[in-house]
């Protein structure tokens, strides 16, 4: 395996591939003198800041470590990457690293590409990536492409065009990239973190598999008590260790021994497991309120300003009376009486002159009104023109909004989020303090409310409606702005939900101590965007289309698809017959037609929406055909064994299920 890359993600990614699968990895990277580092703006200010709040925190409590039992953990920043994959780059035996500024022809032959299985592109410019990948697949045709674009469109017609050049060169039949396993596979880390970050803001874990529109998460119960039967889910996914809620059993995995964690277990193991908590799996469902309904235009009442509408009733009102003056001065019948006085109003009827004199004074009346009706149209024009020009800007917030996200920054990580947010129909609003930011036409597109302005300033997250909502994302790339939203949102409103996008290591740590000492019984997250998306690149460098990776204490479950053909394990056999326990378990069939499984939601449309086709709580005695394809729980080594590629022991014991 070879990586390529220039930040966090490479790094981790190397991690990954040698740490869980055992692959003989080369790491090219620039020096370290010339790595990207993401930006950290403002470092003393937010330590101020920091120290602040733990000096409050130890006099009230008497201690700020905050290492007790919580609902939250720390699951790392982009700097904590960036050192687990220089330390796994430097151990001997374990990647070989190579330095480089860029991916050249020179570079990918010295780093053994030709002779690689697959390549991994992972620099945070799609231009270098596309590069580099059009000249790894000159120098082996048969060698899996992993590349890291944004650009989803371009994306992929590039994986079309360099899957057709992989068969073009293997002397196949067009689109036979099948038989040599020269796949190219296009990934976002924006793309495959932003259902994590998402998950956090509603579920308040990353412990979620998304799949056909559905979220699905692991929860951890209890023991049942005497006489009760415990609630599998849709499926039990593992036995905890009989020490896990003790805390001299170190987690349960280290002193546990026969009673340790036991992954996908049988019916009658769990039966026989008294007393020890279980892992299951369930849908989530969103509970707060819903978004409103769509619209297809601008409603009647928003062309008009309130004063304004004021002033035209009045104006009406008026007229109505005049014409009942004029039918009580003139006895004119109705219909005459307002007819006279709209030629009045508009000055172009004849002078009263001979007249009674209160047809005159109406008269005069009715001309009086016609120069006050002038301004009031023009102002009418030019508000109505106004509203339909801000159409097409960014809403605002709605009055009465509550039970919403608020989300700080729509940059790449950002979009996304907001994206698989409205997928979800879970409101949300954004602070952005770049009006050119790439996510706001996105946000005007899908109708998403955003404040424009510093969210460090007065007024920003309050117009945000943040004493309202149920959670904060703060996504943007600098470390004090996310850490002082957290901490004045925390200051409004004690019980909000909070994730921090953090990227050095020791301050997200001491960050996240803080705020659990602070407040215990809110939920805090501090997550990595490239911890989050490594799993899913390493997956696609072994040919595998893993949807989501879950941790059980010291180990892991992973999910994935997989065509039931070729594997004589599933192929033929019924759903009972392919349960493997300990291994793998078949989850869901995926009914869709095969020409429709691969097809990819509309990269402009902002919707994600694709035809559903998963079937869940599949009968027992159904036979699994080759041309099936299921969605399956399985550890690591099952899924090796599952897909006939034998995993290789690593030269160090895996010490956590984060790597």
């Amino acid at each position: 395996m070879v990586v390529c890359g220039d930040d966090g993600l490479a790094h981790r990614l190397a991690a990954e591939l040698r740490g869980v699968y055992g692959e003989q990895v080369t790491l090219v990277v620039p020096r370290s003198d010339r790595m990207a580092r993401q930006p950290v703006v403002g470092r003393a200010r937010a330590s101020a800041l920091l120290d602040r709040v733990s000096a409050a925190v130890t006099r009230a409590a008497g201690n700020g470590n905050g290492n007790g039992n919580g609902n939250g953990n720390s699951n790392g920043s982009d700097g904590r990457a960036h050192a687990d994959g220089a330390r796994a780059a430097g151990a001997p035996g374990a990647v070989r690293l190579q330095e480089a500024s860029e991916a050249s022809e020179a570079v990918l032959a010295e780093a053994g590409v030709e002779r690689a299985t697959a390549l991994a592109l992972v620099y945070d410019d799609d231009e270098t990536n596309i590069r580099a990948a059009l000249t790894a697949r000159r120098l082996n045709p048969r060698l899996r492409l992993v590349l890291r674009l944004y650009n989803r469109r371009l994306g992929q017609h590039i994986e079309a065009l360099l899957d057709q050049a992989a068969a073009l060169a293997s002397g196949g039949a067009d689109g036979a990239v099948g038989a040599v396993d020269a796949s190219t596979t296009v990934l976002s880390d924006a793309d495959t973190a932003a259902p994590a970050l998402a998950a956090t803001a509603v579920a308040g874990t990353t412990k979620v598999v998304q799949t056909d529109g559905l979220m699905l998460r692991a929860v951890e119960r209890p023991p049942p008590g005497p006489g009760q039967v415990a609630d599998p889910g849709l499926c039990t996914l593992a036995l905890l260790s009989a020490t896990s809620s003790d805390p001299a059993g170190a987690d349960g995995s280290e002193g546990s021994g026969d009673l340790g964690p036991r992954l996908l277990p049988d019916e009658e193991a769990v039966a026989r497991a008294t007393g020890r908590g279980t892992v299951v799996l369930e849908n989530v469902s969103y509970a707060g309120p819903s978004l409103p309904t769509g619209r297809s235009g601008v409603p009647l009442g928003r062309l008009l300003s309130r004063r304004l509408r004021w002033s035209v009733a009045g104006l009406i009102a008026c007229v109505v009376a005049l014409a009942v003056a004029s039918m009580a001065v003139t006895g004119e019948p109705p219909l005459r009486a307002t007819y006279l006085t709209l030629l009045d109003l508009f000055a172009i009827n004849d002078p009263a002159l001979g007249q009674p004199i209160g047809r005159q004074i109406l008269q005069l009346l009715s001309g009086l009104m016609g120069l006050l009706l002038l301004p009031v149209l023009l102002a009418a024009v030019l508000e109505a023109l106004g509203t339909f020009r801000n159409g097409s800007a960014t809403r605002k917030p709605p009055r009465g909004l509550s039970g919403h996200v608020v989300l700080l920054g729509v940059g790449k990580i950002g979009t996304r989020v907001m994206t698989r947010l409205r997928e979800l129909k879970i409101p949300v609003v954004c602070v952005e303090g770049d009006p050119e930011a790439r996510g706001l036409a996105t946000a005007r597109r899908l109708g998403v409310p955003v404040v424009l302005g510093d969210v460090t300033q007065e007024g920003v997250l309050e117009a945000a409606k943040i004493h309202r909502a149920n959670a904060l994302l703060a996504l943007t790339s600098a470390d004090t702005t996310n850490l002082e939203a957290a901490l004045y949102a925390r200051s409004v409103r004690p019980d909000l939900r909070v994730v921090l996008r953090l990227y050095d290591d020791d301050f997200a740590t001491a960050v996240y101590r803080t705020l659990r000492a602070a407040h215990p019984h809110a939920l805090t997250r501090s997550r990595s965007v490239s911890h989050l998306a490594a799993p899913a690149f390493a997956g696609a460098m072994l040919g595998r289309q893993i949807l989501g990776a879950i941790p059980v204490e010291r180990r892991v479950l992973l999910f994935a698809a997989v065509d039931v053909a070729g594997h004589p394990q599933l192929e033929g056999r019924t759903i009972a017959e392919a349960f493997r326990a300990g291994a793998w378990r078949v989850l869901a069939l995926d009914a869709r037609a095969p020409g429709d499984r691969d097809q990819q939601p509309d990269p402009e449309s902002g919707t994600g929406d694709r035809p559903p086709g998963l079937v869940w709580n599949l009968p027992p005695t159904y036979v699994l055909r080759p041309q099936d394809r299921v969605v399956l729980a399985a550890t690591r080594r099952g899924l090796a064994e599952l897909l006939g590629r034998g995993r290789r022991e690593p030269s160090g014991r895996l010490g956590t299920s984060e790597a």
